[in-house]
């Protein structure tokens, strides 16, 4: 007998009653703060956004997707929503702890006091103490000073950065769908050079370099660069922000400088920067010096200023290549810069073929399904057989026998999902029409035939 107050019929009975009613704005928001409490924060993500979807100013919900993000080290995302929120004049005071929290990520430290302090102003409730303590903030924030020696010293200055897993991929592009020219260009800059060094050495092209492929996310970019590093046998060490920011002064730039090194003494290495964004935004519109100095050490790692980078193969990824400063697409950085697309029908159908893969199906009509999921990303379509699966579940519950999926199972899926590139491309689309110097963003105005 099922148990009505378990965590998974909790969550069960919350889905059943959003289905008789989608537009259920509490219903969606209760389900979106049960995931949080669960840990699921991917799946909180997924419900703030649609419960935004029907209520685009509300702040609990604008919070929400915030503190999902962060808990998903999604640290950029949550400050784009932060930064707007708490310029309410009745944003709640768990928006500034949060805020805090981010400024203090990336070496904001006196901002991420007084951000501290002006929530416990506002609501005492709010207080975090274990994050008030490494702030050097005591019970009472308005008696303590926080001073930058000190915060160096509390943080274990001396101690050595904690080195990466280096993996060894088994995936290679055939376990790619599509993106037939992003992984030519991959080809020609790091795979050729390592297979045919000797010719590359005659003409005195170095092997190592670096490729920044953007473009609207779960489109397959971190994919492609650990399928980069199985394609040649070398090692692979996938590098997010929470990696490198430090909140305490000058530990930021040490954790680069020992990933780099770490990659320098694994070669050949693909070292691949996910969200490349944060650690290398545009200097001209910061006002700190820790965040300039990061991007600094960042810039001479990749000149290889003390180190030879000769076979540390460089890969990033980004959402938002706007914000990236242009010292990093100079020749011998980023040099490649790869616009990287919803795949097209064909790459649907073989994406969806991959993730069909070892499940029981009937004779499914991919190239059909393809058709009927325009603008969908990898991360879309593996969304949608998802919730074609849970479909599929429920009815074996019922009937007691499972049955293979069929073409109808998925159709009917994909049509309860909307492509979530549509909202990058809005974006984008203004920054390839009004700041497109040197024609970078071309490739966004010829997919969206402008």
């Amino acid at each position: 007998m099922s148990n009505p107050d378990s965590p998974d019929e909790t969550l069960q009975a919350l889905r059943e009653a959003l289905r008789a009613s989608p537009n259920n704005l509490a219903l969606r928001q209760h389900l979106a703060d049960t995931l949080m409490g669960r840990g699921r924060f991917e799946e909180a993500e997924k419900e703030y956004r649609e419960a935004l979807a029907l209520a685009p100013n509300s702040n609990p919900l604008k919070l929400g997707l915030a503190r999902a993000f962060h808990q998903q080290g999604k640290h950029s995302h949550a400050l784009v929503i932060i930064e707007d929120l708490v310029k309410h004049p009745n944003a709640p005071a768990r928006a500034f702890v949060l805020h805090a929290k981010l400024l203090a990520g990336i070496g904001q430290i006196e901002q991420a006091v007084a951000e501290y302090r002006r929530a416990i102003e506002l609501d005492k409730s709010a207080a975090d103490t274990e994050f008030a303590s490494r702030l050097g903030i005591g019970a009472n924030p308005a008696d303590s000073d926080v001073v930058e020696g000190k915060l160096r010293a509390a943080s274990g200055d001396d101690s050595a950065p904690t080195e990466r897993e280096v993996e060894r991929p088994k995936i290679n592009f055939n376990d790619v769908g599509g993106m037939e020219k992003v992984k030519e260009e991959i080809r020609l800059k790091i795979i050729h050079p390592l297979t045919h060094a000797d010719l590359y050495k005659a003409y005195g092209k170095p092997i190592g370099g670096g490729i920044l492929m953007y473009g609207p996310p779960g489109c397959g970019k971190t994919w492609l660069a650990r399928a980069t590093a199985g394609e040649v046998n070398a090692a692979f060490i996938a590098v997010g922000i929470n990696d490198v920011l430090d909140m305490w002064i000058g530990n930021s730039e040490k954790n680069l400088h020992a990933l780099f090194e770490q990659a320098r003494r694994n070669k050949p290495c693909v070292l691949f920067f996910d969200e490349v964004d944060a650690l290398g935004a545009s200097r001209g519109d910061m006002r700190h010096h820790a965040g300039r100095q990061l991007i600094n050490q960042f810039l001479s790692e990749m000149d290889g200023v003390k180190s030879s980078n000769e076979g540390v193969l460089i890969l990033a990824a980004t959402n938002a290549p706007w914000h990236l400063d242009s010292a990093f697409r100079r020749p011998g950085r980023f040099d490649r810069i790869l616009f990287v697309p919803p795949p097209d029908a064909p790459a649907r159908a073989t994406i969806l073929r991959l993730q069909c893969r070892g499940k029981p199906v009937e004779d499914i009509d991919y190239d059909h399904l393809a058709k009927k999921t325009g603008d969908f990303s990898g991360a879309d379509l593996n969304a949608l057989v998802d919730v074609a699966i849970e479909a599929k579940l429920r009815d074996a519950m019922k009937a007691g026998v499972p049955k293979p999926l069929s073409t109808r199972d998925l159709a009917n899926a994909a049509g309860t999902l909307k492509a979530t590139t549509k909202e990058w491309f809005a974006t984008a689309r203004n920054y390839a029409l009004y700041s497109n110097q040197g024609g970078m963003y071309d490739d966004i105005l010829q997919y969206l035939k402008i």
